[in-house]
């Protein structure tokens, strides 16, 4: 279910949510959508829309509705009750994805912490045949303590020791960036929306086997390896990190601080945009607030377009390497593929001449053996 708002986002094929539904292990049974000039406060989409909502879900045998947008807890469980049916938001949904896919420990505390946070909100009257306890001597005190002041105080300790828990690894985080830092690392990490094909090119630059998929936030945790450039007579590292999406929830942003810590403390990002998508132009611009929430607006970038393969012939560039003004300033850009090769030696030439202006600038380059298959 998606509602039109007049925003020039809005995807009215609900392909990316269907995308993310499927992601997540659901079969998509129909996809509505409508045009509102502002939420219903009660049940977000209006009483004559859910009741067709609820028509259509008993027509199609659906077990579940999701929205495109984000609903608040009381319309979540308004919604719930005029429909029969659970009802979910595209937070929810992401967080779900988020907590399949995180494979190391940094990243299960990341989502697990994130889950807890939109948990604690979604609390609004669950549990309210349990609101008349009475505690006390022969039941004459005041109301007990209520099943939801026990599952919010449950929650708001699985909070703290959870933040506790990532304050180490953010330490940990911070002293192997140091540690690079004392080795005069120069660090790039790749940034892009999500599926636009980070993982892919990681693996063509330094011939790693992380794992990518033609799925939505196939990755999750950051890799990070060594590359070689031969025309700087160096090594840089380069990190991969989780992708990003439109209307990314701030409490996974916040969650994922560690992690996305990686691009605002590098010293170049490549920017991976799926260059085949005819929505590119508006994943950049999710991708460019994302780096603003996290401080990395300020880093230098390459806009890397990816998919050159995919791309309708007609629309094909004439060359492959030129620049595009990006929130007011002119950004390398170079066409690549990272499926066939196409272009890969031009962006190893483009960092390589960047790095090489570093050192010139009054850096003394570490000497470094170029290896195949470099260690992590």
């Amino acid at each position: 279910m998606g509602v039109d708002f007049g925003l020039p986002h809005f995807d009215h094929s609900l392909e990316e949510l269907g995308l993310l539904a499927k992601t997540a292990g659901f079969a998509v049974a129909d996809r509505v959508t409508c045009k509102r000039k502002a939420p219903d406060p009660a049940l977000f989409v209006g009483s004559g829309k859910a009741e067709e909502i609820r028509m259509l879900a008993q027509a199609t045998g659906a077990s579940e509705v999701l929205f495109d947008q984000a609903l608040s807890p009381a319309q979540q469980r308004n919604l719930e009750r005029a429909l029969g049916l659970p009802v979910n938001d595209r937070t929810l949904l992401i967080l779900q994805i988020f907590a399949q896919r995180a494979r190391s420990h940094e990243g299960k505390l990341q989502v697990e912490l994130a889950r807890l946070q939109y948990l604690s909100t979604r609390l609004v009257r669950r549990w309210t045949h349990l609101e008349r306890q009475s505690g006390g001597i022969g039941m004459r005190g005041g109301p007990g303590e209520t099943q939801i002041e026990l599952d919010r105080r449950m929650i708001a300790d699985a909070i703290k020791r959870t933040k506790d828990r990532l304050e180490k690894v953010k330490k940990q985080r911070a002293t192997q960036r140091r540690q690079r830092e004392r080795r005069d690392a120069f660090a790039i990490s790749l940034v892009g929306y999500t599926n636009a094909g980070k993982s892919s090119m990681f693996n063509a630059l330094v011939k790693a086997r992380a794992y990518a998929a033609d799925q939505l936030f196939a990755t999750l945790d950051t890799t990070t390896r060594q590359l070689y450039l031969g025309e700087a007579g160096r090594s840089v590292s380069l990190s991969d990190t989780v992708g990003f999406i439109r209307d990314l929830p701030h409490g996974l942003v916040d969650a994922f601080a560690a992690t996305l810590q990686e691009a605002a403390d590098a010293d170049l990002l490549l920017h991976v945009v799926d260059a085949s998508n005819p929505s590119h132009l508006e994943q950049i611009a999710s991708v460019q607030g994302v780096l603003q929430d996290i401080g990395a607006s300020e880093v230098p970038q390459i806009l890397v377009f990816n998919k050159l393969d995919a791309m309708d012939p007609a629309s094909a560039p004439r060359v492959l390497q030129d620049a595009m003004e990006l929130d007011g300033q002119s950004v390398p850009r170079i066409f690549v593929s990272a499926l066939a090769g196409t272009g890969l030696p031009e962006l190893r030439a483009l960092l390589a001449s960047i790095v090489l202006e570093r050192v010139a600038g009054g850096e003394s380059p570490a000497e470094d053996v170029p290896s195949d298959d470099p260690a992590p």
